[in-house]
């Protein structure tokens, strides 16, 4: 059942007198402290703060030894900031618990501001399984100070109606940032500036992006050649505008523009209209998903050199399917994309690829990881008809013809020894 931030304050006052008489059949069985695996990663994620601050509870480093199993789980808010999604599952005598709780940070909140909401979000979750599952005596929740009116602060975001919204939703984001290296014989820099716009509303998803990227190199030769000189200025902008049609269709239309030099284009323009398909509720989007994306639309480019069609610019037309599955689960988490696309004129200038990931407990400790991708490519029309250089295959300056790329990783992780997870110490 999903609790909206604003509301946990509230149900943690509410704890407080159920933690003092649980009751149920599970209740009785109860002893000791709950024990809680956190199953998180990436932003957001500070095992070391949760630990230090939520003390009441016995951590534990893997799942078969947890009383409760938190997944961890996060994507962005229209307005820039985040909301978390915690799962709440028992385990073992208590499997049939389950439970689930929303935190929502603002685009301004600090590190500080955003640990301390989820704590205070872990902290109502798990003191709900407490009291269902028995576990008494363990905390006291006491008030937020009051505002001068005596009302406790709320968490979360205002709605468009509780606030005067001068930007009607819109958000906006400037960023910028450049490095040089040198040596006697060799100098590289690179500036980047970016630009966005976005604005969502639960029935339209607007997202505006331009970006700017300069790249210098210089080397010299120890054989008195001169020295070989690279520069480029790409640019790009792009756009994606979403409308929730149904419960689980989406459609909308994205498109670009901007100047790419790897890849042989002075300019280059494209829009796609599009729709997809949700096979799960999009509620469910942080935990499971699986969508079937559909594009279709024109596409103009400008060379700066001819290519190997003997062509200077052209427009051509091109679809796209793609499915994606994306799972995280108690055993670990999955995903795979497949994608398809060709040219209308011709069917086989087209591009296959699949990219997948697994991270997957075998057994108690012991995870496998493993990922990869295979793209068969013949749809590189585009590329310059003239030979590269040693130094432009070498540095990767510009793209080469290739029949498919490929990529494999793997690895596991095997940890044992003392199940507890509680100790803290942050000297060193």
């Amino acid at each position: 059942m999903a609790r909206p931030a604003r509301l946990l304050f509230p149900a943690a006052l509410l704890l407080v007198g159920l933690l003092v008489a649980p009751s149920g059949a599970r209740a009785q069985n109860a002893t000791g402290r709950p024990r809680v695996f956190l199953d998180c990663q990436g932003g957001g994620c500070d095992r070391n703060y949760f630990r230090t601050e939520i003390t009441w509870v016995t951590w534990v480093r893997d799942q078969n030894d947890a009383n409760l199993h938190i997944i961890f789980t996060r994507q962005n808010t229209g307005a820039g900031g985040r909301e978390y999604v915690l799962d709440y599952i028992g385990r073992g005598a208590f499997e049939s618990y389950v439970s689930q709780s929303l935190y929502r940070s603002l685009p301004t909140d600090t590190q500080r501001e955003d640990l301390d909401g989820l704590t205070l979000a872990l902290s109502v979750g798990i003191a709900d399984f407490a009291t269902e599952s028995g576990f008494r005596n363990l905390i006291r929740i006491t008030p937020l100070a009051s505002d001068e009116e005596g009302i406790a602060p709320r968490s979360g975001i205002l709605s468009q109606e509780e606030a005067n919204d001068a930007w009607n939703l819109w958000v906006f984001r400037i960023e910028a940032n450049g490095n040089f290296d040198g040596e006697s014989s060799r100098t590289e820099s690179n500036l980047r500036g970016s630009l966005r716009a976005s604005r969502v509303t639960p029935t339209w998803k607007q997202t505006y992006d331009a970006n700017f990227n300069r790249y210098a190199r210089r080397d010299e030769y120890d054989d008195g050649r001169d020295p070989f000189i690279y520069h480029r200025n790409d640019w790009g902008a792009s756009w994606r505008v979403v409308y929730a049609l149904a419960e689980h269709f989406s459609t909308g239309f994205s498109g670009n523009v901007g100047r790419n030099t790897r890849n042989n284009q002075d300019f280059w323009g494209q829009f796609n209209p599009a729709i997809e398909y949700s096979f799960f509720p999009y509620e469910e989007a942080t935990r499971r998903s699986l969508t079937a994306f559909y594009e279709i639309g024109p596409v103009y480019r400008h060379y700066f050199e001819t290519t190997l069609l003997g062509e200077d610019a052209e427009t051509r037309f091109e679809q796209a399917l793609s499915l994606e599955l994306e799972q995280r689960q108690p055993w670990g988490q999955a995903g795979v994309e497949l994608r398809a696309s060709h040219y209308l004129h011709d069917i086989h200038t087209n591009n296959l690829s699949v990219n997948g990931n697994l991270s997957f407990r075998v057994i108690r400790g012991l995870d496998l990881n493993v990922g990869g991708s295979y793209s068969r490519v013949r749809d590189r029309y585009y590329l310059s008809a003239e030979d590269l250089t040693d130094e432009e295959r070498l540095l990767r300056l510009q793209q080469q013809q290739t029949d498919y790329t490929a990529s494999v990783r793997f690895g596991f992780s095997y940890q044992f020894g003392s199940i507890y997870n509680n100790v803290v110490n942050n000297r060193f």
